[in-house]
């Protein structure tokens, strides 16, 4: 791995840019590493190394971290986990967050199983927007997927998602061959008639569960839905993510590609994920890290906690690895944030 270069002297401003030229506006903030699913692609089943709940940031200390970057130009924070609905008082987390002048987007992703319990509350606490996980439309296949008998509990998320007024809402489908790729038709034509956006997204070989996942390049996907919907490349950018965005020609219809192996946006890469011990992790295909929990703890004042935050910046690495190393993570996607 390259050493990082000396951090550049335009960071000064109220920006974070890496060494490569990056500027780093969005920031994905893990609350949990627990999850009441067990999806294929993300936790093994019977996995029990959950972090211990005296090293889980605790609010103040989150707030803290979301301010630090806040204050150099990251707009944009999304609550993961893990489930994030799991961690209890999680909207008086929203109202604080809220509260944060320059953090203008806080969106939430979610499983939706505990949603209709929540949507309500969280969106008044200030969520503006939310992405739910959904990988099928049939019954039986989200079990085996999920590990759960979760459809049902989703599907009342969904309309508790809609009827909170939560805008958009994007459902993120894992397109896996021989599971659910012959689904993708139908799953696009549900989103177009209930107005939600749907994502799909190569799954990725993090740890022994993505890396047993049956792997399939979305690229001919999109090609096949480009031409049955008559989609047009979207006009406007749509959430700040990795994701390329097609519209239908009357607008009523949105499907969005996220590609991480077959056609990789590292070049454009402007996010970090916070896990819930407070780690900082650059990039879910590489290992460079920096522990914020130790200095938080120690009294860190505010300029300090901003020079931590922009030397953790320059470990940032170019791109992942996940084609040349595929084994090279060993951690699971829950335990970094989704």
């Amino acid at each position: 791995m390259e050493t990082p270069a000396p951090a550049n002297p335009a960071n000064a401003a109220n920006t974070l840019t890496d060494r490569f030229g990056r500027r780093v506006n969005y920031l994905r903030l893990s609350v949990t590493d627990r999850c009441d699913l067990r999806c294929s692609y993300c936790m093994p089943k019977g996995f029990s190394g959950f972090e211990e709940p005296e090293n889980w940031l605790r609010f103040d200390e989150i707030s803290r971290v979301v301010a630090a970057f806040a204050r150099m130009g990251v707009g944009r924070v999304r609550l993961t986990g893990g489930e994030p609905l799991l961690r209890r008082g999680l909207p008086r987390l929203v109202s604080q967050l809220s509260e944060i002048p320059g953090l203008d987007d806080i969106s939430l992703s979610t499983n939706a199983t505990q949603l209709h319990k929540h949507a309500q509350t969280l969106r008044e606490a200030g969520v503006h927007r939310i992405n739910v996980s959904l990988d099928s439309l049939d019954k039986a296949c989200m079990e085996k997927i999920t590990g759960r008998d979760s459809f049902a509990s989703i599907m009342a998320g969904l309309q508790a998602g809609k009827q909170a007024g939560f805008d958009p809402i994007k459902l993120n489908m894992v397109v896996m061959q021989g599971v659910n790729d012959h689904e993708i038709l139908r799953m696009a034509q549900f989103c177009f008639d209930e107005g939600f956006i749907l994502r799909l997204i190569e799954a990725m070989p993090m740890g022994a569960t993505g890396r047993n996942s049956q792997y399939l390049d979305i690229g001919p996907i999109r090609d096949q839905l480009v031409q049955h919907f008559n989609l047009l490349p979207a006009a406007t950018e749509l959430g700040g993510g990795p994701a390329r965005y097609w519209t239908s020609a009357d607008s009523k219809g949105t499907i969005g590609f996220i590609s991480p192996i077959s056609q990789h946006f590292c070049a454009t890469c402007n996010r970090v994920r916070l896990s819930v011990d407070g780690t900082l992790y650059m990039c879910l295909g590489q290992e460079e890290r920096f522990e914020l929990r130790p200095l938080l703890r120690a009294g860190i004042s505010d300029s300090d906690l901003d020079a931590a935050i922009r030397t953790a910046i320059e470990l940032k690495p170019e791109r992942h690895e996940f084609i040349e190393q595929p084994h090279k993570i060993i951690r699971f996607m829950s335990q970094t944030g989704g």
